[in-house]
């Protein structure tokens, strides 16, 4: 019998998988569990329709990351912070409000995770911050002043 996998099923088949099971074990576990459907022509059509959705989507989102990094690279955020005499910052600087300073100053929306910052900044002075999301690079400049 030829079904669809709505699910992976381990050793067996991955999500959106056609293929061929035998009868009792199609019947017993896998429609049971939600694990799988029959694979008729409508099901089969229903899951080229839904592929083509996710591959129009995923470049959707590929045109959005683009915009995004094309947005930072080579704007400038300035903050002004408390230091002492040598420069060293009372607080640190995290990627948390890196976040918000480039949603805030430049309207550019960059999760956390996608600054490459080795350990937060805590001296006054001008960084160059990597920006690299799924491989492709970025970056904007920090300027840390004295308050």
């Amino acid at each position: 019998m030829k079904v669809i996998f709505l699910k992976d099923v381990p050793r067996v088949g991955k999500r959106n998988d056609v293929k061929e099971i035998s009868d009792g074990y199609a019947v017993n576990f896998l429609f049971p569990r939600g694990l799988a459907e029959p694979a008729t022509s409508r099901a089969i059509l229903e899951l080229e329709k839904r592929k083509s959705e996710v591959v129009i989507v995923k470049e959707i989102q590929e045109s959005l990351l683009d915009k995004s990094l094309a947005e930072i690279k080579g704007k400038e955020i300035i903050l002004t912070k408390k230091a002492d005499e040598k420069g060293h910052l009372f607080s640190a600087i995290h990627k948390k409000e890196l976040v918000e300073e480039l949603k805030n100053k430049h309207h550019a929306e960059i999760a956390e995770e996608f600054i490459v910052l080795e350990k937060p900044i805590k001296e006054l002075g001008e960084f160059e911050i990597p920006v690299v999301i799924k491989g492709k690079k970025s970056s904007f400049k920090l300027k840390i002043k004295r308050n």
